[in-house]
């Protein structure tokens, strides 16, 4: 069971919130995962340094939270 509504915080904190959901029937988690082509790769050195040999693979990473650091 798992605790859950629309009290307050000051609600939730003080332990007064009764509502609760049974969760125990819900799934965990479900994926998208697009196909993907692959079209070229990248030479050996360059595939070393970006991490990946698929350039449709090679994303920025933005960091913490999407931002650009």
């Amino acid at each position: 069971m798992m605790q859950n509504c629309n009290c307050s915080q000051q609600e939730r904190t003080a332990h007064s919130c009764q509502q609760t959901f049974d969760m125990s029937n819900m799934p965990i988690a479900m994926a998208y995962v697009p196909w993907q082509h692959f079209h070229t790769t990248y030479e050996v050195d360059k595939a070393l340094a970006y991490g990946t040999i698929f350039p449709e693979l090679n994303k920025p990473f933005y960091g913490r939270r999407g931002v650009n650091r």
